[in-house]
């Protein structure tokens, strides 16, 4: 089995207008990690100060690091074989960013059948289910003991999502129920396009992990 653990850092929240500056994979087959890909995107415009501060990426490192975005398109649509199981924290933001940055290079309906060929996991919505809030990966990360990482890096988040994912299998190994399930928050509602091969659910805070009968799936 194909999994990718996968992270994007961006220049701003709004998918359609904002780009992303680094795309970060752990590409994980039959259980092993067979690849770690990690590239910055020259996007040949300034970066908003305050994304500089959060991540640390310099308009320097885009310009001197970085490669064009049809380079990375064309590497991401290359590790997107059929069947492949994405995992990221907070999926429904990662995917969106990542479904403009494939359709400002290819067909939109090539990339719909590609995206439609793959499974999904949020582990934010197994978090949800699991500790109390907060539940950004950081928080995931000090709740399970997991050593810390440099977050606002897209590499170093895919490595500590990696750990994270691996703790929540050792605790309750039912993270199969979650595939394809995204959920989200009933005040603030689904944020950004609602994807076709994603059910969306209502969830809800708790305080402690809820029992198995009452995971977010079989609700």
């Amino acid at each position: 089995m194909k999994v990718i653990y996968f992270d994007t850092e961006t220049t701003g929240l709004e998918y359609e207008s904002c780009q992303i500056i680094e795309l970060a994979m752990l590409v994980v087959e039959d259980g092993r990690i067979v690849k770690e890909y990690d590239r910055f995107i020259n996007i040949e415009k300034d970066l908003p100060a305050k994304i500089t501060e959060i991540t640390g990426i310099t308009d320097e490192m885009l310009i001197t690091e970085g490669v064009s975005e049809g380079e990375v398109a064309k590497d991401l649509k290359d590790n997107l074989t059929p069947g492949t199981l994405m995992i990221a924290h907070n999926c429904q933001f990662d995917l969106a960013f990542v479904n403009f940055l494939l359709k400002r290079h290819y067909p939109s309906d090539e990339v719909d059948d590609i995206l439609d060929n793959l499974d999904w996991l949020d582990t934010l919505t197994v978090v949800k289910d699991r500790m109390k809030f907060p539940h950004r990966l950081i928080h995931a990360v000090r709740h399970y003991g997991i050593k810390e990482v440099n977050f606002h890096r897209a590499i170093d988040d895919t490595k500590a999502l990696y750990d994270v994912t691996q703790a929540l299998k050792e605790e309750r190994n039912d993270l199969d129920e979650y595939v394809n399930i995204f959920g989200y928050n009933p005040k603030w509602g689904v944020s950004g396009p609602k994807f076709s091969f994603i059910k969306y659910k209502r969830q809800y805070f708790h305080n402690s992990m809820v029992n198995p009968d009452h995971i977010l799936p079989k609700m």
